[in-house]
């Protein structure tokens, strides 16, 4: 999959959402509890298992994801990125400051261990509910 690779580098903090609906409005933030905040290697971990799951076809579910990623630069301002999976219908829905158009919409293996792996680390990081 691929992320907006300027972002990624700023990236300074992510929070990890329990997506609850979907957005009232397109770019919207995604409704949610925030159930952790990731900083230093926990980025970099999360990070590059996003950038590499491998590519699928569409699956139909209407789109309903469950878990959600928000990343900050420094100043913790405004989104860089919102990534929004869901791992029934194999899609990835992006959007912020940074998001350029053909990024917006992606899909992935949700099979893959890659994506096995951050399921589970959503998983845990709402399990835990630390922040």
């Amino acid at each position: 999959m691929q992320l907006p690779a300027e972002a990624v580098a700023a990236t300074a903090l992510i929070e990890v959402v329990r997506i609850s609906a979907l957005p009232a409005k397109k770019g919207a933030a995604y409704p949610g509890r925030t159930v952790a905040h990731w900083a230093g290697s926990e980025i970099a971990d999360a990070l590059a298992l996003v950038e590499n799951l491998p590519g699928s076809a569409q699956h139909r579910c209407g789109f309903s994801p469950g878990w959600g990623v928000r990343a900050y630069e420094d100043s913790l301002d405004l989104a860089l990125f919102e990534a929004a999976f869901c791992f029934t219908c194999h899609e990835v829905r992006m959007h912020g400051t940074a998001v350029p158009p053909a990024l917006a919409t992606q899909f992935f293996d949700a099979e893959a261990a890659q994506a096995q792996a951050l399921l589970a680390l959503f998983r845990a990081a709402g399990a835990s509910g630390r922040q």
